[in-house]
């Protein structure tokens, strides 16, 4: 003991002595947190997990995890299979960052097919399926591609359509100062266009643009019929993906696609077996299905290398039925996305930090990962989503808002925004004919022979948030200081100090949830990155 003051206190050298006196490190564990015959069910919001010791930088932070049985990711990142998030350019991108995209099947079967097909066949810097005018085409069809998909380097081909034969190339110096929106694009084009062969090396190509001083390289076959483009901005962002998600074999780009549990939906798998899939997703809002558990078994059977991911479930029971059926993979959500609104519809799901706690609880032991799917908002929530033992965190709406993704864009008071909408919604219902066995916003939810449609989702506009290519490197680089906080150098360590009670948490009060928000300004703009 030693006296300050006449007030007897603790020698400061026996502080870390006298933490052995507590029963408990401070803070609840996550069991005690999942409680729910004390708590409730938890969402994200609901609690935060308290800090650690830091005895490292965040850029050694390792973000390895597993996707599947078999396969990891460099970044636990993954694109929800909706047809506003996830299509050719989202799932290329997600790849080279280091997560995967799910390619989503509102489509037919050769569409899905050959979008597999691009995703596997990429390279670096070339652009697969560019934008295509014919000479027809005017200088407003330009301005308005410019205004809705901030570019203008378009190449021209006899048919307006890639594989015709490349006739020229407009740029915004050829429209720039032209006063009329009718002019065809024939009479401002340039027809001597600077072209590289198919078949040339990226290297290649990076030297053609260099002495050629242009911002576009078409590349066109033996015939003179264009098969791809490369740009000059793009090209010097791709050079270098270290952590891509790639085929170790291979080395092409990881891609994965979602299905129903119909039988045309076999044959739909074949295809895109064929086309080159990775990863296959059955996509039910309700995973607990004899269909879904047949055909987990027929694929298991049929397809002995393909990795499969069931669900989606939010209780042991549904999982438990799964995961004895062969599921390499869980999906865990149900009614938690931003357009979701099954639980208010329904009366049925489980708030989400519950549902990924118990689930992958429960599928760990078994060695199956699970992807946390809905509910992520914020790098916060997807930390707390790994936290609770998922392996993946599976963004729609806020991928939704990127240049990559293929909702349409809109521009409202000089906002660009762009289309969203849950797979549940009526617009994803009547995006096909309800008789169509393409149709997925049915498939999903069971109710393609329904003669009343029950829409369990909605459909709107988000604010865009510019290219997966600045904001996906944000939320990877936040979750490494978020680690750093917590004190744990990797995901791995991350899920096993939870497990063994290190890692701790804090129940959050309403007041709680105000105090650790923006408060107390007359205003203020809150960028992220």
């Amino acid at each position: 003991m030693v006296q300050t003051n006449g007030t007897n206190f603790l020698d400061s050298q026996s502080a870390l002595e006298e933490l052995k006196n507590y029963s408990s490190r401070d803070g609840l564990s996550a069991t005690d947190l999942m409680d729910s015959k004390l708590h409730g069910g938890l969402t994200y919001n609901d609690f935060l997990i308290l800090p650690g010791f830091i005895d490292f930088p965040a850029n050694v932070v390792s973000l390895e995890s597993k996707f599947t049985k078999k396969i990891k990711l460099h970044a636990p990142f993954v694109s929800s299979p909706m047809d506003t998030v996830t299509e050719t350019e989202m799932a290329v991108n997600m790849a080279l960052l280091g997560g995967i995209g799910v390619i989503h099947h509102n489509c037919s079967v050769e569409d899905q097919a050959e979008m597999v097909r691009k995703v596997k066949k990429y390279e670096n810097g070339f652009i697969t399926d560019p934008v295509v005018l014919s000479p027809n085409h005017t200088v407003k069809d330009v301005r308005q591609i410019k205004e809705n998909q901030g570019f203008s380097g378009i190449p021209i081909t006899d048919t307006g359509k890639l594989h015709g034969k490349l006739v020229g190339i407009v740029s915004s110096r050829d429209i720039q100062f032209h006063g009329t929106d009718s002019t065809p694009l024939s009479e401002v084009m340039t027809k001597e266009v600077v072209t590289g062969k198919e078949g040339i090396t990226l290297e290649e190509a990076n030297q053609m643009l260099r002495q050629s001083k242009k911002g576009k390289l078409p590349v066109v076959d033996k015939d003179g019929n264009l098969r791809a483009l490369l740009s000059r901005s793009d090209l010097m962002k791709n050079l270098h993906f270290p952590n891509a998600s790639k085929d170790p074999e291979t080395k092409q780009l990881l891609v994965s696609a979602a299905i129903g549990t119909r039988p045309d939906d076999r044959e739909r798998l074949r295809k895109l077996v064929d086309a080159g899939l990775d990863v296959v997703i059955l996509d039910s809002s309700q995973g607990n299905s004899v269909f879904q558990l047949e055909m987990v078994k027929w694929i298991k059977q049929e397809f002995k290398k393909l990795e499969v991911i069931a669900g989606n479930v939010v209780t042991r029971e549904q999982a438990a039925n799964l995961i004895a059926a062969g599921a390499d993979g869980l999906r865990i959500g149900m009614g938690s996305g931003a357009a979701c609104i099954t639980q208010e519809v329904m009366a049925c799901g489980r708030p989400q930090a519950t549902a990924v706690f118990n689930v992958s609880q429960f599928a760990s032991k078994f060695g199956v990962p699970c992807i946390a799917d809905g509910g992520i908002s914020s790098i916060g929530d997807a930390v707390k989503a790994l936290a609770m033992g998922a392996s993946t965190a599976m963004m729609g709406r806020i991928l939704a808002a990127t240049s990559e993704s293929p909702g349409q864009t809109v521009v409202r008071d000089g906002i660009r925004l762009k289309a969203y909408r849950g797979m549940g919604s009526l617009a994803a219902m009547d995006h096909r004919s309800s008789a169509s066995a393409d149709n997925a916003g049915l498939a999903r939810y069971f109710s393609e022979g329904d003669k009343v449609r029950v829409a369990q989702g909605v459909s709107g506009l988000v604010a865009e948030k510019g290219s997966l290519r600045e904001f996906l490197p944000y939320f990877i680089a936040g979750l490494q200081h978020s680690m750093q906080d917590i004190g744990v150098r990797s995901l791995d360590i991350l899920r096993e100090n939870v497990a063994n009670d290190v890692i701790r948490f804090e129940l959050r009060s309403s007041a709680a949830l105000r105090e650790g928000d923006v408060h107390g300004f007359y205003s203020y703009e809150k960028k992220l990155y």
